[in-house]
C-alpha cells in the first residue's frame, strides 16, 4: 500500500486549502484513513480520521474548520481546511489503517505535504 499526499502550499490566515491523498491497495474501502500533522517544534498530532463505515473524528483544534472525506471509487482521501490559522502550519501526512480500528495501528504513511499559513 502506498500513499501520496498533495495540495500543500503557502496561504494567508483565513484562507482555505484542500489536501488530497491517493492510496493504492485493492481493499482501500476497508481501511480507516487519517490526516496527521507535525508543526515546527511540535509533536505529531492526529487531525482527522474517517473509518470505512464513514465514522469521522476530528482533533479539537480543527473541529468546525476542517472536513475529511473519502472517495472509495477513486481511492482518495481529502482534507478540506477552512479558516486557516498560523498554528495550522505543519507538514500534513495521510495514513491508512487496514484494521479500521483507528487506534494507533496506522501501518501506512504518505510522504507529507507542507502547509504554511502566514498571518
Amino acid at each position: 500500500v502506498q500513499l501520496q499526499a498533495s495540495g500543500g502550499g503557502l496561504v494567508h490566515s483565513g484562507d482555505s486549502l484542500r489536501l488530497s491523498c491517493t492510496v493504492s491497495g485493492r481493499t482501500f474501502s476497508t481501511y480507516a484513513l487519517a490526516w496527521f500533522r507535525q508543526g515546527p517544534g511540535k509533536e505529531r498530532e492526529r487531525v482527522a480520521v474517517i473509518r470505512s463505515g464513514g465514522t469521522i473524528y476530528y482533533g479539537d483544534s480543527v473541529k468546525g474548520r476542517f472536513t475529511i472525506s473519502r472517495d472509495n471509487a477513486k481511492k482518495m482521501v481529502y482534507l478540506q481546511m477552512n479558516s486557516l490559522k498560523s498554528e495550522d502550519t505543519a507538514v500534513y501526512y495521510c495514513a491508512a489503517d487496514p484494521t479500521n480500528l483507528a487506534r494507533g495501528s496506522w501501518q501506512y504513511w504518505g510522504q507529507g505535504t507542507l502547509v504554511t499559513v502566514s498571518s
